[in-house]
């Protein structure tokens, strides 16, 4: 089932068990089944801690797996076969079932046990989505620390029937208690969030009390956490409030252009930016969201209003809150979005298997996700509005080249239809003879770009008429002490590594500005 080096890999992991792990297989006749087994088989093989009891009488969805171990009541399942990027999934589960413990933040393992209620996760994930592990990992975690929290990991690929009856047309997709719960990629923080009350207050009361900073960062993706470098190796006051650390990166499935990287994937990197963040004295402050920009008051400070009611105050202000996905902006789209109107062919593709989709946009976005789908839907249009497509030409040769799609091109896409509970069609307007057109089909992939997220600083400082934050090349705003770098701003190329190096630019800039008009926060208050 698994390759050697692979197994050896696992061997060592294994090798950090200290106590038993009791796996109980529920399985039938079925070819998955055995494929699942086989994979359990191996787990057997590779460590003396691990032992396989099968099921074939039980009520569990099969094929399905549950780990345990003696003295511990643990109620934790993967439902299918947890290779591809949940195979990490697995792994991290055995980990922690078999007493290896969690690098998770002490103060939150603690909020994690000290919840009360009874909890029932379930969580349909696609061996293709870089965002369903965060989700599945999480809530194995929380399953694992805390007795009265249930999660299941479900293969929706596996389990059509359910994803059907259930209607999930995205991935992560989580139920609890038999209720949707959210979709999309969160962590044990976010959970917590909204499972546990009085988590937003608790933390917006510790904010309160946060010294000034000398630098302040606002967003956590590659251009903050590069501004949070440069700005912590001068050692003076820094700090990231980040409404999701690491940003739009987390959403990137293979990322092949960052030099002296061959090849890596967007959650990858971002472990790897936080990791390196968090070896400097940066206070990170994850998931707030910044909703107002106060000019420097009598003290000379910046303040920062969050969404929890907090404000932060710090000598300098470094902008970096990144882009999201641009919209349709046509009816129907915000109703029937995650339910057959998705942002992420990675991610929600295995779910249309066998149905007809569109993709819209024709940059090299647009046409690697109708390249993708062709090999799993049954069928790809895509739809343009320019006259042309703008990927390039490698990307528009293999297309064209693939018999299950077609191109449409001067077409303005007009309305999502839909039954009230999925999408059924698009509707879009021929630019050239204003004729009017209606696809049937039952997923909508927007691929047409980004937009800044600035919405919260307009009437603050200048922005573009796009809504980008106007910079120099010095990363300076119209607002003084306020810099901004990354997506967010005028500079007019969109790349991981370009907005490193506005964070970087900006950062520096602030450091500048701090030794030219006052001094950092901790000499302050050595005079």
């Amino acid at each position: 089932m698994l390759d050697a080096d692979l197994k050896e890999q696992l061997k060592a992991y294994l090798e950090r068990v200290t106590r038993p792990i009791g796996i109980t297989a529920s399985v039938d006749d079925s070819a998955a089944s055995q494929e699942m087994l086989a994979l359990l088989a191996d787990l057997v093989a590779l460590s003396d801690k691990i032992t396989v009891t099968e099921r074939r009488d039980d009520d569990q969805r099969k094929p399905s797996f549950a780990l345990s171990t003696p003295g511990q009541d643990i109620q934790l399942r993967f439902a299918g076969i947890p290779l591809g990027h949940e195979f990490t999934s697995l792994v991290l589960a055995l980990l922690q079932v078999g007493g290896h413990p969690s690098r998770l933040a002490a103060e939150v393992i603690e909020q994690i046990r000290n919840l009360e209620g009874d909890f029932r996760f379930e969580t349909y994930f696609s061996l293709s989505c870089q965002n369903c592990p965060d989700v599945v990992q999480a809530l194995n975690l929380m399953a694992v620390l805390n007795p009265r929290i249930q999660h299941v990991a479900i293969d929706g690929a596996l389990f059509q029937d359910e994803v059907n009856t259930r209607q999930v047309m995205s991935v992560p997709m989580v139920f609890l208690n038999g209720e949707p719960f959210g979709a999309g990629r969160m962590g044990a923080e976010e959970i917590l969030a909204r499972i546990d009350t009085g988590a937003a207050s608790r933390e917006a009361e510790k904010l309160k009390t946060r010294a000034p900073f000398d630098v302040l960062i606002v967003g956590g993706g590659p251009a903050g956490a590069a501004a949070a470098i440069y700005a912590a190796r001068k050692g003076i006051r820094t700090g990231i409030a980040a409404e999701r650390f690491g940003g739009q990166v987390l959403d990137t499935m293979g990322i092949e252009n960052f030099i002296s990287v061959t090849e890596t994937e967007g959650p990858k990197m971002v472990a790897a930016l936080e990791q390196h963040v968090r070896q400097y004295d940066v206070d990170i402050m994850n998931l707030q969201r910044a909703e107002k920009l106060l000019p420097a008051g009598a003290d000379g400070l910046v303040g920062v209003q969050l969404a929890s009611g907090a404000t932060l105050r710090s000598k300098t202000v470094i902008l970096s809150t990144g882009a999201r996905w641009r919209q349709m902006g046509v009816p129907g789209e915000d109703e029937y979005r995650n339910k057959g109107v998705a942002y992420c062919p990675h991610c929600d593709g295995p779910l249309f298997k066998g149905k007809r989709v569109a993709v819209i946009g024709g940059g090299n976005s647009g046409v690697e996700a109708a390249i993708d789908l062709a090999g799993i839907v049954s069928h790809v249009t895509l739809i343009e509005f320019d006259s042309r497509l703008r990927a390039d030409a490698v990307l528009q040769r293999k297309l064209y080249s693939l018999p299950n799609v077609r191109v449409i091109v001067s077409a303005q896409s007009t309305e999502v239809t839909g039954d009230g509970q999925k999408v059924n069609g698009l509707s879009y307007q021929d630019r050239g003879t204003g004729e009017l057109h209606h696809l049937e089909l039952e997923g909508i992939f927007v691929q047409i770009g980004l937009l800044p997220n600035s919405d919260w600083l307009k009437g603050s400082l200048d922005l573009s008429p796009r809504g980008e934050i106007i910079v120099n090349d010095r990363g300076e705003t119209s607002l003084p002490g306020v810099f901004a770098a990354g997506d967010v701003t005028t500079v007019p190329y969109k790349q991981i590594i370009i907005a490193m190096g506005d964070g970087s630019t900006a950062a520096l800039s602030a450091f500048d500005h701090l030794i030219r008009h006052s001094m950092p926060v901790e000499d302050a208050r050595a005079a």
